[in-house]
């Protein structure tokens, strides 16, 4: 048979939402590879969605329903069928829900799969109709989503696109080589126009004649640099008063705060030199138009809701809006103004919220009640949630009922009671909405479902019907949910389906497609003005927490890679997990590359090999996010080491606020 190309859309949680083509021949995937109907993805994709055919043909994959027959964790099961599988989860659920009530019952997900269909559907509606705990999604962009809705009300940011027609640009807390590859290009743009570049970050991600400037700060320090700057701007009379005067609130606050941080003392504490910091103060104030990347990196400690308010308050305190190329980016989830209840068809659901972040912790202590079922679905929490110790020891009681529905045998799913196999995004359809590109694209399945393997919405579908219940929601098919997505969108104008279906792909309704900041995107807080110390921020906003080491000398960084920006497709792309140091901490400790280590701290260690690099800054230890356990040499992962504490701004979690030393094995 002819080599087919047929489209589709990639659904990994990822700002760039590529289009795709896809050549199958005899039903089977041959290669992926970036199309140009979505115009951000320029006909390149990432290496790890180019390869993602590993994971739909793997040996790993799960192709039909399984009960676990062995005893927990070690991966024995045997299959069962579909009808089966449903009536012995539905069973036990009833049971539980009669003895503990529903709340007993714990749904965990997360963004493993970024389509609309995939979670907020029919599961939302499954598991409101039973009372089950609600899941606080906070393991990611929590606080900053809290922030940049409590100050901007999430108002949709400046396009990548539109990064060329800016003169400078500062990326703070992101690395776009890693995750958000198709901004590089405009990137390379503005720089070869004249535009000046600077980063934010304890690793090196760009090259010198990539880059004009590099603050290689401490991590957690982000908050005290920023009011610095700040500081900095209002002692010389840089702030642009006539736009905070006209479009802001609680300038006052934050320039009291800001006060206690001069230059020097907060070069101190993020352990820069002073200069650096006001170099890039001038840079930014003094530059038309100037464009803030703020990414998820800073979030993840303790101080991080704060230091994101503060950042993303620079572009209001300086008036740099208005201009195209001219603002801030963060996520433009919010842009499509999603009718969550419109999706789920279910009423909200008043039963206790608890943490994802908190697992190990709530399988092991929680009483009131305790959790007698896990549903694990669009998630890997042994390899991505903090505490993993806790989460496998939780994970281990004999009393738990876990049901994992996945696309691989994952580190969670080997301890499951039950296995449900998931389709990939290439065996279903489904329809994304990017939370960076300003796309939503519909895809059909470019080849059969493998196996046993069935989509998200069917299977909670599935479920209800089995409880005996009569929902619209238990009884609608893909289609008719995907007609209830398009028709929760409302900030797209009006959208046709059957035109979606045909072009596969939608854009916003801009005046030029692409919105600028405060001219075609205004602040869509109840004001419409920034508000710059929201009630979000607590009781004392823009406090910093000072570090607490806890007698561990390395801070401990877990940033994404060009191979993981989450631990999808970890089964093949980390088959050896390392940690970096810089040459200094290396030596004090007589290490040299390739040495293999001991990672350690009060949560637990991890063997794996050392790489010695001046990418990253001194007292800063990197371990690669995502890795799975088979992937060093004693089945523990940089989660192991991240402490299960919570920000104080959104309940995120605070992986780098790891504390560790290394030392030789």
């Amino acid at each position: 048979m002819p080599i087919e190309i047929l489209p589709s859309v990639c659904t990994m949680d990822c700002p760039d939402t590529c289009s795709l083509e896809v050549e199958v021949e005899d039903s089977r995937i041959k290669r992926l590879r970036g199309s140009r109907v979505n115009p951000v993805t320029e006909g390149f994709i990432c290496s790890k969605v180019g390869n993602f055919t590993q994971r739909v043909y793997s040996k790993d994959r799960l192709l039909h329903p399984m009960r676990r027959i062995g005893p927990k964790g070690n991966g024995e099961f045997e299959r069962i069928s579909w009808a089966e599988a449903i009536t012995t989860i539905c069973a036990r659920f009833k049971e539980i829900q009669q003895r503990w009530g529903g709340e007993a019952i714990l749904p965990y997900n997360y963004g493993g799969s970024n389509g609309m269909l995939g979670q907020g559907t029919s599961d939302a509606a499954f598991f409101g109709k039973l009372g089950a705990s609600r899941l606080a999604h906070t393991v990611c962009a929590a606080p900053t989503s809290t922030v940049a809705k409590a100050m901007y009300g999430k108002m949709p940011g400046v396009a990548f696109e539109d990064y060329a027609h800016a003169r400078f640009i500062l990326i703070w807390g992101a690395n776009p080589k890693a995750s958000n590859i198709h901004l590089v290009p405009y990137l390379k743009q503005a720089k070869a126009a004249g535009a000046k570049v600077a980063a934010v970050d304890p690793m090196v991600n760009f090259s010198k004649k990539e880059i004009d400037l590099h603050l290689p700060i401490y991590p957690g320090t982000d908050l005290v640099v920023a009011l610095a700057m700040i500081h900095y701007w209002h002692q010389h009379d840089m702030l642009n008063r006539a736009f905070m005067a006209q479009h802001t609130t609680g300038a006052e606050i934050l320039l009291q705060k800001a006060a206690e941080y001069p230059l020097e003392k907060a070069a101190r504490m993020a352990r820069i030199d002073a200069s650096l910091i006001e170099q890039l103060a001038k840079m930014y104030a003094e530059t038309e138009p100037a464009v803030l990347r703020v990414g998820w990196g800073l979030e993840r400690n303790r101080n991080g809701g704060q230091a994101v308010a503060a950042i993303l308050a620079m572009p209001a305190l300086l008036g740099k809006f208005g201009k195209r190329g001219g603002g801030y980016t963060m996520s433009n989830s919010g842009a499509y103004r999603v009718d969550e209840t419109r999706l789920a068809d279910a009423a909200p659901s008043q039963t206790r919220e608890i943490n994802m972040n908190l697992l190990g912790k709530v399988l092991l202590e929680e009483k009131n009640p305790p959790i007698q079922a896990l549903f694990v679905y669009n998630c890997n929490p042994v390899a991505t949630v903090p505490n993993q110790n806790a989460i496998i020891q939780g994970l281990q009681r004999e009393d738990l009922f876990t049901i994992v529905f996945e696309q691989v045998m994952t580190d969670t799913a080997v301890f499951a009671d039950v296995l449900l196999p998931a389709v990939t995004f290439l065996e279903q359809k489904e329809i994304k909405k990017a939370y960076g590109s300003y796309a939503l694209q519909y895809m059909e399945p470019v080849i059969a479902p493998r196996g046993e393997s069935k989509p998200n919405e069917e299977v909670f579908a599935m479920l209800g019907r089995a409880m005996g219940w009569d929902d619209r929601a238990f009884h609608e098919d893909t289609e008719a949910y995907l007609r209830r997505a398009v028709n929760a969108i409302s900030g797209m104008g009006k959208i046709d389906f059957a035109t979606l279906k045909k072009e596969r792909i939608a854009f916003f309704d801009f005046p030029g497609r692409t919105p600028i900041q405060f001219e075609t995107a205004l602040p869509w807080t109840s004001d419409g003005k920034v508000h710059l110390a929201p009630k979000a921020l607590g009781e004392n906003p823009f406090e910093y927490l000072d570090e607490q080491a806890n007698g561990f000398p390395l801070t401990l960084i877990s940033p994404a890679t060009d191979k993981l920006i989450s631990s999808s497709l970890g089964e093949f792309n980390m088959p050896e997990l390392f940690v970096t140091l810089h040459p200094a901490d290396a030596q004090s400790r007589s290490l040299k590359n390739g040495d293999k280590v001991r990672v350690y701290n009060h949560g637990g260690e991890v063997h794996c090999g050392v790489k010695v690099s001046e990418m990253i800054r001194p007292g800063v230890a990197a371990m690669p996010k995502g890795a799975w356990r088979k992937a060093s040499a004693n089945g523990q992962t940089a989660t192991a080491l991240a402490p299960d504490t919570l920000s104080a701004v959104g309940g995120g979690a605070c992986f780098n606020d790891a504390r560790v030393e290394v030392v030789k094995l």
